[in-house]
């Protein structure tokens, strides 16, 4: 099978790539290398005769035209997006021309593509997606987010999101496209970018800074191991059925607060402080629009193609951490990128 992966220097995308290659599977990693991407996060996956480049944008047509009948791929995995909310409160116009009209680009692209082919069934067009466009959910732990939950995004970044998602189905309901699509609660793991939660925290950390929480840190979130969410990519876009949609969650809801207590004391334990760790937490203004919760009910995904998540979030947590402890020369230079450090989504 060879796989066209768009966003593949990104942190989900590039786990996806390690995965596949590692799987004996053709790579196409077609990547625009914006601030967030970073190649080293393929190296590995780069050494083998399955591995190829592209370095395009997926605003640009005509590239992606001649990539599809350059490499002829088999699978697409879009995964290629802005995805910073507090970067979207401060900048939309980038999240609405790479999310929604990259990704109007990408479906017009492949569909194309497909048509010249003669329209094989085997062909997929797999848009991988968050939960958040399905807004907030109340602190009851029996809501969950289900693939039938109606739409309701409350940020920039969600709403583009959102309108890429309906662009996918319309394009399999108007023209046949094969398509599926996936929707992920929050990632975590290695090569995570050092501008969301979990990274900021463990390097905040490091450097004796303060731990900015939000609020009262009392937000919810479903944390799925950015590995586990890879193999279930890879399931999906395999074995999914065509036009459905799935949601992939870990199973291990935690407000914020709780998550960063749990960073510190792994912290404390693998890389000990004068001080405990959990001292440097600040709480800090809420952002604007800050969903309370979200939770994914992955029954779907685990009755019909048989994926759950292998990794609970105290161990995931524990894995990070000793990456990013392992790891300073992938993390140090991407600290002096822009924007990375500072608070954003202010609208200041």
């Amino acid at each position: 099978m060879k796989i066209l992966v768009t966003g593949g220097a990104g942190f989900i995308g590039s786990a996806v790539v390690r995965l596949a290659v590692s799987r004996g599977h053709e790579v196409v990693n077609l990547d625009a290398l914006t601030y967030a991407a970073c190649l080293d996060n393929v190296a590995d996956a780069a050494k083998s005769n399955l591995y190829s480049f592209e370095k395009a944008d997926i605003r640009d047509r005509a590239a992606l035209d001649r990539i599809f009948a350059s490499h002829r791929p088999d699978r697409v995995m879009h995964l290629a997006a802005e995805s910073h909310v507090d970067r979207s409160i401060d900048g939309p116009a980038d999240f609405i021309e790479t999310n929604v009209t990259g990704t109007f680009n990408m479906l017009e692209a492949a569909r194309a593509y497909w048509v010249a082919q003669g329209r094989p069934d085997s062909f997929r067009f797999h848009h991988i997606s968050t939960d958040e466009v399905f807004g907030s959910l109340p602190a009851d732990p029996a809501v969950r987010f289900t693939e039938d939950t109606p739409y309701d995004p409350r940020s920039p970044y969600s709403a583009s999101k959102a309108a890429s998602d309906h662009l996918v189905r319309a394009w399999h309901e108007t023209y046949g496209l094969p398509v599926v699509l996936t929707n992920c609660s929050n990632n975590y793991g290695p090569y995570h970018f050092p501008e969301k939660l979990v990274p900021v925290m463990i390097l905040n950390a490091l450097a004796g800074k303060p731990l900015p929480i939000y609020g009262r840190g009392e937000n919810i979130r479903d944390w799925l191991f950015v590995e586990d969410h890879a193999d279930a990519l890879l399931l999906v876009v395999e074995k999914g059925e065509v036009g459905r949609s799935y949601n992939i969650g870990g199973e291990n809801e935690r407000t914020n607060l709780e998550l960063v207590k749990i960073l510190c004391a792994i912290l404390d334990e693998l890389k000990p402080a004068p001080a405990p760790y959990a001292g440097q937490i600040t709480f800090v203004t809420d952002r604007p629009g800050h969903d309370a919760r979200y939770a994914i009910d992955p029954s779907r995904i685990r009755e019909e193609l048989g994926w759950k998540p292998s990794v609970a979030v105290e161990e995931g947590l524990r894995r990070t951490v000793q990456w990013y402890l392992d790891n300073e020369a992938w993390w140090r230079p991407l600290q002096d990128r822009h924007g990375v450090g500072k608070r954003l989504g202010t609208m200041a």
